[in-house]
């Protein structure tokens, strides 16, 4: 198919099965960006010939810039150089899969150049939904989520009038630890918390699916992306992951999407959408499956899920606190400086010292932003 894309977070977990799919599927890579890791992208830049390459860091650019000096790719860096690549003119989709609340500016450079955005990073909605959606209305931007559970909920909710849903419901696998007791969880280590069951994703993801803040964020988007209250958002424990998320209808009528839990699924839908086209993944065969089974949370074991549908009904810049101190304490046990049950503990004492501003702009929501993550960070 002809189609020309760039990619926010190539290094990624995301990126990187993003361009399995290019390759599949035989897109033109337009640009390519990353925080820091320029032997990967030196090698994806070498396979694609992006236009753009960006790096945050000047010095890794202008290293960057040497090795491929000959490939016809130029290397910016910084902020500004991921902009531009975010906003290219000859690319029709961007796929937004920087981690963190660092994806929020480049995704809407994006959005305001009226892009088809495949939305890998949850943040841009936790942290600044309403605007975000407000400029894709205005801006005749489409976004279409490349999460598993948010791309279920949108191919179950296609060719049916949304005033006809009573709710929708995101299925998770429960991580890990899916059983354990608070009590229990406390003796976890960073390398048990880094096993996930089904899915292979970036080690901060991982960790989020392990407290089951990955599905809280997904709750706060969820009610952004598919414009529902948070009465009608619910979760569900599906230790498969066969079932990637469901709609249920006023009739009483439950519409699924199943797949095998490989996110390369979900990104080839949300650049080739409202099309599907043959790969060569995984396909789900039924007849092996066996049981499908359910749970209720268990928000006693896992509070981050708790206190993520408090910060959506809080609103305003409580979920930008949230994520802020849920990005800095993952950071902080990653580097093996706080217990695993600390994580739930740090985020909600950052909750309570924040006062929320209810209307806020993109700038309060950056000053927000590093306030709460100084506050997680000084309660380590």
């Amino acid at each position: 198919m002809t189609k020309r894309i760039s990619i926010l977070g190539s290094t990624g977990s995301i990126g990187v099965q993003t361009l399995d799919v290019a390759r599949n599927l035989g897109l033109e890579v337009l640009g390519l960006t990353a925080n820091s890791n320029i032997d990967l992208i030196e090698k994806q830049i070498i396979e694609f010939r992006p236009r753009f390459a960006a790096i945050m860091d000047e010095k890794l650019a202008a290293d960057l810039g040497k090795r491929v000096k000959n490939s016809g790719t130029e290397v910016l860096y910084g902020l500004e150089g991921v902009n531009i690549v975010a906003a290219m003119d000859e690319v029709d989709t961007v796929v937004s899969s920087i981690v963190g609340i660092a994806g929020l500016i480049p995704t809407l450079e994006a959005i305001r150049k009226g892009k088809i955005i495949a939305l890998a990073n949850k943040e841009t909605l936790v942290t600044a939904g309403q605007i975000v959606m407000n400029e894709a209305s205005r801006c005749g931007a489409r976004i279409i989520p490349v999460d598993s559970e948010h791309s279920a909920i949108f191919q179950s909710l296609m060719g049916n009038d949304s005033r006809g849903v009573s709710s929708i419901i995101l299925t998770a696998s429960g991580g890990p630890f899916r059983g354990r007791s608070f009590d229990e969880l406390k003796q976890v280590t960073l390398e048990q918390a880094l096993k996930h069951p089904n899915w292979s994703m970036g080690s901060k993801i991982t960790i989020d699916s392990a407290t089951m803040m990955n599905k809280g964020l997904e709750v706060i988007e969820a009610r952004w992306l598919f414009g529902l209250g948070p009465d009608k958002i619910r979760v569900l424990i599906h230790p498969q992951s066969i079932i990637h998320s469901m709609v249920e209808y006023i009739d009483g009528s439950v519409i699924a999407q199943l797949g095998s839990p490989d996110m390369r699924i979900p990104i080839q839908f949300a650049i080739t959408y409202p099309e599907r086209f043959d790969n060569g993944f995984a396909r789900l065969n039924l007849l092996e499956t066996g049981k499908l089974t359910f749970e209720k949370p268990d928000l006693a074991a896992f509070p981050c899920l708790r206190l993520a549908c408090e910060a959506l009904e809080a609103g305003g810049t409580m979920p930008v606190a949230l994520n802020a101190a849920n990005e800095m304490a993952v950071s902080l046990f990653l580097n093996k400086r706080i217990a695993f049950t600390d994580i739930p503990s740090i985020i909600e004492q950052t909750m309570g010292k924040h006062n929320v501003n209810t209307n806020p702009c993109i700038n309060d929501i950056i000053e927000v932003d590093k306030w709460a993550r100084d506050v997680a960070r000084s309660l380590s």
